[in-house]
């Protein structure tokens, strides 16, 4: 048991270079790309702060100084938009600065996802903590956010949970796959993960997307973790880990997922808010 077992802190790893949207990523981090008039790294933060998180830890590199920037005031624009039709454009985001508290550091290499985890642990420090993927954008029309109902089954299982969706096995190759014994409806007592693997190895058609609970000893555990898919330090190798002790949950979540790290998601993702 951790000595401190509430979840108060996100980390978002937004280090990578976004090279399916080149050449817009050229310049632009890719967690600042629009869905409508907001960026997704946004997007996940107000899913973390509706869940109760004020503390928004964010693992960024070079050329990412934009994430800084959003999240802080622009006094400039500030006045300039004073007192006219387009002030309330700001609102939404002048109440997430308001809300949470921001701290970065910079992965200096890119040696993947875990790696990028690791890098958090100084803002992290020793206590559970969520990992939002920017890439992915959920939302649940009916409820409760993905990391809200995460949270729950953390606060009753006390151990990392992944949020995982059934996906079509040829796409296997593309995700994190769970097996484990199913414990209660739609949430599952990991024993096996195997990142990325062919459809005819995958272990089940249950793929972990971009929402984590994890909680501390998997700095200790990422620090010892070997390179592995692709030469880069996978969390789901970390998390394998923890599965063999018994302490990771997979966890089907409510509501709809959107894979903003490709183009065919991104657009999907537009037409949905639209909609909305």
């Amino acid at each position: 048991m951790q000595k401190n077992n509430k979840i108060r802190k996100c980390l978002f790893p937004a280090a990578g270079y976004g090279t399916r949207f080149l050449p817009a990523t050229k310049a632009i981090p890719k967690e600042m790309l629009p869905v409508l008039t907001k960026p997704l790294l946004q997007y996940g933060v107000e899913e973390a702060l509706g869940a109760g998180l004020t503390t928004m830890a964010i693992v960024t590199g070079r050329g990412k100084r934009a994430i800084e920037d959003h999240f802080d005031v622009s006094y400039e624009l500030e006045h300039q938009i004073k007192g006219t039709s387009k002030e309330h454009y700001m609102t939404g985001i002048r109440d997430v600065i308001s809300k949470c508290t921001f701290s970065y550091t910079r992965q200096i290499e890119m040696k993947g996802l875990g790696h990028a985890i690791l890098s958090g642990e100084t803002l992290i420090g020793d206590e559970p903590f969520a990992v939002v993927l920017a890439d992915d954008l959920c939302d649940n029309e009916d409820g409760e956010s993905v990391l809200s109902q995460m949270i729950e089954v953390y606060e009753k299982y006390k151990c990392s949970v992944v949020a995982v969706e059934e996906i079509p096995l040829k796409d296997s190759n593309k995700y994190g796959v769970i097996a484990g014994n199913e414990e209660e409806d739609g949430i599952f007592r990991v024993n096996n993960m195997v990142e990325k693997p062919d459809p005819q190895d995958a272990p089940s058609n249950l793929a972990i997307i971009g929402r984590y609970i994890l909680t501390p000893d998997i700095f200790d555990i990422l620090g010892e973790t070997k390179p592995g898919k692709g030469g880069e330090i996978q969390i789901t190798d970390a998390l394998l880990i923890q599965a063999k002790q018994g302490n990771v949950i997979a966890y089907k979540f409510k509501g709809k997922r959107f894979d903003c790290g490709s183009v065919d998601g991104f657009v999907e993702a537009t037409n949905y808010f639209y909609k909305k």
